[in-house]
């Protein structure tokens, strides 16, 4: 990220070529798919390499990853064609060893401790969500934002959780994320993007400002 960037948008929980084609041509950073059991937007491998291979280059490719091991994560990343990974709970240090990709660890905020992991991780990126017991991501809550108003993080980090077109502005003017990341705001039903809620968040984005790097 440059100063006064805008902020980058990325689209998760892909699960069809079409809209994931559909939501990269609108001009976001990048698509992610769910590679983690239990998911309600998991796709296989095999799934995940079709739909990625719908993103036009030089949009991020991102696989999201439960506590998989590095090795998992390497395989999975160049059948599928991954150009990032997103971990929640996994080492990220050893995932970009394995990998050689940038990593995003997602960090469950419940209150100040969780930060402090945040601010602590060796990820290229943190991504700040709520935390909700037995899931990791879509839930479609947000955590505390007054945790992070009150004590900012002092790195550049993607915000999660809760967030939908009528309330990304909001997230963006108090606590200036450099991405935001949305599935279940935009969705018709788990893994299905609806084509206006898309556009209509990335417009909220983009009239919402920039952030500095």
């Amino acid at each position: 990220m440059t100063a006064d960037a805008l902020v980058a948008v990325k689209i998760c929980g892909l699960t069809v070529p079409e809209e994931a084609r559909a939501c990269a041509e609108l001009g976001v950073w990048g698509i992610g798919v769910v590679l983690a059991a239990g998911s309600p937007r998991r796709v296989d491998v095999a799934r995940a390499a079709e739909v990625l291979a719908a993103v036009p280059d030089g949009v991020a490719r991102v696989g999201v990853f439960v506590a998989a091991p590095p090795e998992e994560v390497a395989s999975v990343a160049e059948r599928a064609g991954l150009t990032h990974v997103q971990l929640h709970e996994g080492d990220p240090a050893e995932a970009r060893r394995a990998c050689g990709l940038p990593v995003i660890e997602s960090v469950r905020v419940s209150g100040p401790a969780a930060l402090r992991r945040a601010r602590e991780s060796t990820a290229d990126m943190v991504m700040l969500d709520a935390a909700v017991a037995g899931r990791h991501g879509g839930t479609g809550r947000a955590f505390d934002w007054s945790l992070l108003e009150e004590r900012p993080l002092g790195r550049p980090f993607a915000l999660a959780g809760g967030l939908r077109p009528e309330t990304v502005a909001e997230a963006v003017g108090r606590l200036r994320p450099a991405m935001v990341d949305v599935s279940s705001g935009v969705e018709s039903a788990p893994g299905r993007k609806d084509a206006a809620l898309v556009r209509a968040f990335v417009e909220a984005v983009a009239a919402a400002g920039t952030v500095a790097a």
